[in-house]
């Protein structure tokens, strides 16, 4: 984006005067600017009609009285390239291009995005392909269908990639508070990165929502998402989609643990995303960040007016990581002096029935219960009567205000929520609102949302403290090759990864080989066919002398002509059998033509892809990310001494793996991927057992 389209997008924002070019489609648009209460001037384009929604036609963009800062263009593929040429010749602020047909619809599509993209000069563009841009804070909407939503004076801005749920999203039941939304279409001249960049720096915008089929630019998109988070503003993504992302390399283990999903949620990672899974979990998180923000850690007050509610609420959170710290013998004593006889002190609180809906006995009881816990969070359940059976609504009001009061007290973020998502009215959802309360639709969804707003906290602060350096994409090589087992390890060794003592031979060799390393020995055969060593049988343990290694020299042979005849080689290597480890890792660093270099570790041997218990991280990366990242693992409970075996050093192990990716980013032009498995891990050393190593060059 240049600064002439920075300037540009912020008319298209918030225009003056909007021009409606097209017909049915624009006629409707006019409908829903008016809808949202645009107040400017509304210029309608049309060479065959009198008037659009009663407002007379211009001819053409030609006629119009000055250059619009807004244009809403919904006109057959030619000609909105045509008039988009004219509109920047004028020097119109922005399309949003609702015109379909450009590269979705293949070559010829393509092309005429380009001829689009060419013709737009310093406008700011939306689409093409999309629904366009709703500014609910200045009452200005570019938008071709009927939609709703609400600002309270701030809220979220909400970039989708879909026209329809970004139209879904305003028709929600949730009460989001809603800054801007805008449906990005085809990106072909504004991207998500853009608007994420603009939107982050707008005084109203309390968090950003992001809904991602796939990204353009994974560098940029971890540049403005840090951008945001130094800003304190929180993006919510929901990522939908899944490709084979990498799939090139399909001779290792590392598609299976690495694809597109794992390197997304390793960019989320590095760069304090929020990720979620559901629209409804993305709605409700955006909710809590906008009414109440990020609470300062994990401690939770919960109250209920009954034991279920409470139960509920303790269940979950034990699952996510929040914490509803107990009360000490002095604090319950003191709530058992304001409580109903029948009441149980515990947190989640179960006030009970008594007292409900009576403002002058549950007031003292949410203050004392908040302060008491030292709370950085409070959370009330309450699901509202439906209407027709709400005479008892005004006794759920009174309880609602004395918790809001005593969370203001407090200044506690709070949130009132109802165990079933729609036993919360849009009154009542708009009446919390205004008494800085959040208005939580379903327990699962509100934890969840507390939750991952205190883990945004803290990661803000993890991450701010060590800036993450900028991502390292390169062109994937057009031809790969896999280096032999021998000189993978050789290579390694140069990144001090120890690695056993072998000799690589000829067949007639092995035996003297073997004598002269000492037994037991490991005998594999070596080969471009070979890339699996075990699958194929080409691999033999703990061979203890010279008749062991002949005959598992003949073994072999039968077995890998069974698996592939033209597998067979004449060339083994011979290696000192290593000593059983503490715990055994997979390590490996692969290439991705859009997010770089990554490294996955997880649980090595024959339990890679059986357990799958394994994280990635985008390189370059830290000792700290990576000591993080092992500890994320299952396997971890085995490095810290697990039933008496002795304990890793983890700062070796990690400053070992820290090296190696410092080594590869180093070595691009030998090394396009590097995969270790099994690498033993002992206490104040590792030792790459099996190595994978590709090396590849591009034209």
């Amino acid at each position: 984006m240049t600064p002439e389209q920075r300037k540009n997008f912020d008319r298209l924002l918030n225009p003056r005067h909007i021009a409606f070019v097209g017909g049915a489609d624009a006629i409707v648009a006019i409908g829903e600017a008016r809808r949202r209460g645009f107040s400017g001037e509304y210029w309608p384009v049309n060479p065959k009609r009198e008037d659009l929604a009663g407002i007379s036609c211009f001819a053409s963009v030609d006629d119009l009285p000055r250059a619009p800062d807004a244009v809403f263009l919904a006109v057959p593929r030619d000609a909105a390239v045509q008039t988009i040429e004219k509109l920047a010749t004028m020097g119109a602020g922005g399309v949003v291009c609702y015109t379909a047909g450009f590269k979705e619809a293949g070559a010829e599509g393509e092309a005429a995005e380009h001829a689009l993209k060419e013709a737009v000069g310093e406008m700011a563009l939306i689409g093409p392909n999309c629904y366009g841009m709703i500014n609910y804070l200045d009452n200005a909407a570019l938008w071709p269908f009927a939609h709703g939503g609400d600002c309270p004076g701030y809220g979220a801005a909400i970039i989708t990639q879909s026209g329809m749920f970004s139209s879904d999203i305003t028709m929600s039941q949730r009460s989001v508070p809603l800054a801007y939304m805008i449906s990005a279409g085809n990106q072909t001249v504004l991207s998500l990165e853009d608007y994420i960049e603009i939107l982050s720096e707008k005084p109203a915008v309390r968090a950003i929502g992001v809904h991602i089929e796939g990204l353009q630019d994974i560098p940029r998109f971890a540049q403005v998402s840090l951008k945001a988070l130094k800003l304190n503003i929180p993006i919510v993504a929901l990522k939908s989609g899944s490709s084979d992302i990498g799939r090139s390399l399909t001779v290792s283990h590392t598609g299976s643990l690495s694809g597109s999903k794992e390197l997304y949620e390793a960019l989320f990672e590095r760069t304090g995303v929020i990720s979620v899974t559901s629209p409804s979990q993305f709605l409700e998180t955006l909710k809590y960040l906008c009414v109440v923000g990020a609470p300062c850690g994990n401690r939770v007050s919960g109250f209920t007016c009954s034991g279920g509610g409470a139960t509920m609420l303790a269940d979950h959170a034990e699952n996510i990581g929040l914490v509803f710290p107990p009360f000490d013998e002095d604090s319950t004593n003191k709530l058992i002096s304001i409580l109903p006889s029948i009441a149980t002190v515990s947190n989640p609180l179960d006030y009970t029935t008594p007292i409900w809906g009576q403002p002058e006995f549950t007031a003292p009881v949410f203050e004392q219960a908040i302060s008491l816990s030292n709370a950085d969070a409070t959370i009330l359940v309450q699901d509202y009567p439906a209407a027709g059976l709400d005479e008892s609504k005004f006794l759920y009001q009174n309880d609602a205000i004395a918790f809001a009061d005593a969370a203001a007290k407090a200044e506690t973020p709070a949130a009132i929520c109802a165990t079933i998502p729609e036993n919360m009215d849009a009154e009542t959802r708009s009446h919390l609102i205004n008494l800085g309360v959040a208005p939580m639709q379903g327990v699962h969804e509100s934890l969840n949302a507390m939750a991952a707003a205190a883990n945004w906290r803290q990661e803000r602060s993890r991450i701010l403290a060590h800036s993450p350096k900028l991502l390292k994409v390169k062109a994937i090589p057009e031809t790969l090759s896999i280096l032999e087992e021998v000189e993978g390890k050789e290579l390694l060794s140069r990144a001090n990864i120890s690695i056993p003592a072998g000799s690589d031979v000829r067949g007639k060799g092995v035996v003297e080989a073997a004598v002269q390393i000492g037994f037991p020995v490991v005998l594999k055969m070596m080969g471009p066919k070979l890339a699996h060593k075990t699958e194929a049988g080409a691999v033999e343990l703990d061979l203890q002398n010279s008749e062991d290694v002949s005959g598992a020299l003949e073994r072999m042979r039968l077995k890998v002509t069974s698996y592939n005849p033209d597998a067979v080689t004449d060339r083994f290597l011979i290696e000192k059998m290593a000593e059983p480890p503490i715990a055994e890792l997979f390590v490996s660093i692969r290439q991705d033509p859009q997010f770089g270099y990554a490294i996955t570790i997880g649980s090595g041997g024959i339990l890679v892809e059986l357990v799958g218990d394994a994280k990635t991280l985008l390189l370059p990366t830290s000792n700290e990310e990576i000591k993080g990242a092992i500890a994320s693992l299952k396997v971890s409970r085995l490095l810290e001494g697990f039933r008496g075996k002795p304990k890793v050093d983890l700062d070796v192990l990690c400053m070992s793996l820290f090296n190696l990716t410092e080594f590869v980013l180093s070595n691009l032009d030998q090394i396009t991927e590097v995969e270790i498995n099994p690498l033993f891990v002992y206490e104040k050393e590792v030792l790459a057992v099996d190595v994978l190593v590709h090396s590849g060059r591009s034209s």
